[in-house]
């Protein structure tokens, strides 16, 4: 792990590094539950087409204890979990021809106190994505991942602080 006071850099061996990835960011998360519960906090997660991003969505669902199926949004566009005292929403705008497609769908609601919200391709439906309060970067690297996280706020450098540990 490669740290400095904004940004975090791992690198992943394999598929067992990225699953203590989502544990390490699902504990992070459960110790902001105070401050999602009164603001939300948004991710904004980046990588090519199968780099990993909804594995370690995964990853971090199961370790907040969600036991149900969890898939790609890539089709529907927004999964939902309920965890413990939050809702994780996970969107993906791979498929959005025009950014205004967020608006007319009414994602907007989707945001806010109570939520973690986790996007991919967030870039198709710019600028009417809240701005992310971290960015998680996944790159193939070898045989294995390097993940960036980087803090885009003062809740996203809490949660790097944790992370650090």
């Amino acid at each position: 792990m490669n740290t400095d006071a904004h940004s975090l850099e791992f690198h992943l061996a394999d598929e067992e590094a990225t699953s203590e990835l989502g544990a390490r960011l699902a504990r992070a998360l459960d110790s902001v539950k105070s401050e999602i519960l009164e603001k939300g906090l948004n991710i904004k997660l980046v990588g090519d087409l199968g780099a990993g991003k909804t594995y370690l969505m995964r990853s971090a669902l199961r370790a907040l204890g969600f036991e149900g199926r969890v898939k790609s949004p890539t089709f529907s566009l927004l999964e939902t979990y309920k965890v413990d005292g939050f809702t994780v929403n996970h969107f993906d705008f791979y498929r959005f021809e025009d950014p205004v497609e967020f608006e007319e769908a009414g994602f907007r609601e989707n945001y806010g106190p109570g939520r973690v919200v986790a996007s991919e391709w967030t870039s198709k439906a710019e600028p009417f994505v809240p701005q992310p309060d971290l960015t998680i970067t996944l790159k193939n690297e070898g045989d294995g991942r390097v993940c960036d996280i980087s803090a885009d706020s003062a809740l996203g450098n809490q949660v790097l602080e944790v992370l650090k540990k």
